[in-house]
């Protein structure tokens, strides 16, 4: 992506209120962090060189995209906060957002449990990712609270990927009444509340470093709880943004500070253990301290909210970027249904060929990517799209009544 001259990061600019407008080119960002998480999972079929897997690590990061992005797109696209604006009542909000993720994840579902599931009673359930699991369990998965539960046969039943659906679905639970405390809340307020949420992320993370049992505690939370600050802070930027907040942010010094710091964050286990690092001090030096390291999660979440500031901010300034380009908003819609049903299609393959390495690696690698994106199209396509609209359509319609 070619930057124009522009300032550098400094003091935030100001607006006036704005009205919601679609960002097209929060459309396209989102498949790069749903590729992230691709090329991050595809580890498990194609043996990448060291330091190649400890950086793809970064692809878990992906989900605190999505999970930023989500609060930031809810929350700019109600406009609740501008005069006149038309808000839908919390009936109203969560039917859409029902009609939106569950057709598509019902049946990702029904087409990963022949992959990733098993009802044989014993340790040995044929394939690593196979997971023995009872009626029980994988109901769960059906009414999304598997993500509940911290128990991986529990929190990855059904569909692996589908446990991020709990968490959002909690987002959904508590969106209106936040949104609704932020309408009435200021530019200043609201930047004073983003920050909060960071300095919560930084206390959160230094609570479980500093261990014993309430760091164990706080530790072991729900993942929808834990990861609720993502959603929050991605809140209090849109609104921030809607009330005219300008900050000077460069898409590609964030992306560039991102992918160097995050690098050098990921890659410190790397090289303390397999790396120069593990040669002498002095490289070790090189590698970044334990607490920093450990707190990569905080690190990306600031960062990815920054991202999307960034990005939407040039939008808004009439600055287009090649993110706004038709395949990649296109590869964008199909992105949620992209997430879903990559590891089935990963799974299925390793289970035909094993891990893979070199050409033959890449090879495959291409050949699981264009199938993931095969069966997302239709996925897309053919249930989530049409789904949305019956069931949108239908709700509208008893309303008129």
């Amino acid at each position: 992506m070619t930057e124009p001259a522009a300032p550098g990061v400094g003091a935030a600019a100001t607006a006036a209120p704005v009205r919601p407008v679609r960002l097209d080119a929060l459309t396209g960002l989102r498949w790069w962090a749903a590729f992230a998480v691709f090329v991050h999972h595809l580890g498990n079929l194609v043996v990448y060189p060291a330091p190649l897997a400890a950086f793809t690590v970064l692809g878990v990061h992906g989900v605190t995209f999505f999970f930023v992005l989500s609060g930031f797109v809810l929350t700019w696209s109600s406009g609740r906060a501008l005069p006149g604006a038309t808000v839908p009542d919390a009936r109203t909000f969560w039917w859409r957002r029902f009609a939106r993720i569950y057709p598509a994840h019902l049946v990702a579902l029904l087409l990963a449990i022949p992959v990733f599931t098993t009802f044989v009673v014993g340790p040995d359930t044929g394939n690593w990712w196979v997971r023995g699991t009872s009626l029980g369990v994988l109901a769960l998965s059906f009414v999304l609270l598997q993500g509940w539960s911290r128990d991986p046969s529990v929190l990855f039943s059904g569909n692996p990927a589908a446990w991020t659906l709990t968490c959002e679905a909690f987002f959904y639970a508590f969106h209106p009444f936040v949104d609704r405390g932020l309408a009435r809340c200021g530019r200043r307020a609201t930047l004073v509340a983003a920050g909060g949420i960071v300095v919560l992320l930084v206390g959160l993370r230094a609570v479980v470093l500093l261990g014993g049992p309430i760091g164990a505690a706080v530790g072991g939370l729900p993942w929808p709880v834990l990861r609720s600050t993502e959603f929050l802070l991605g809140m209090a930027c849109a609104r921030a943004l809607a009330l005219g907040w300008r900050p000077r942010l460069r898409v590609g010094a964030v992306v560039a500070v991102l992918a160097v710091v995050g690098g050098w964050l990921a890659l410190t286990p790397w090289w303390l253990t397999s790396g120069p690092g593990a040669s002498g001090a002095a490289w070790a030096r090189l590698a970044a301290p334990g607490w920093l390291a450990s707190s990569v999660q905080e690190v990306m979440t600031v960062g990815t909210a920054l991202l999307v500031v960034a990005v939407a901010c040039r939008a808004l300034e009439g600055r287009p970027t090649a993110l706004e380009r038709r395949r990649f908003v296109m590869l964008g819609e199909w992105s949620y249904a992209f997430y879903l049903v990559h590891a089935t299609v990963i799974y299925v393959v390793l289970d035909l060929v094993g891990r893979q390495r070199g050409l033959l690696g890449v090879a495959c690698g291409l050949l699981v990517l264009a199938g993931s994106l095969a069966a997302a199209w239709a996925l897309h396509a053919w249930v989530e799209r049409p789904a949305e609209r019956r069931m949108r359509g239908a709700w509208d319609a008893r309303l008129a009544r």
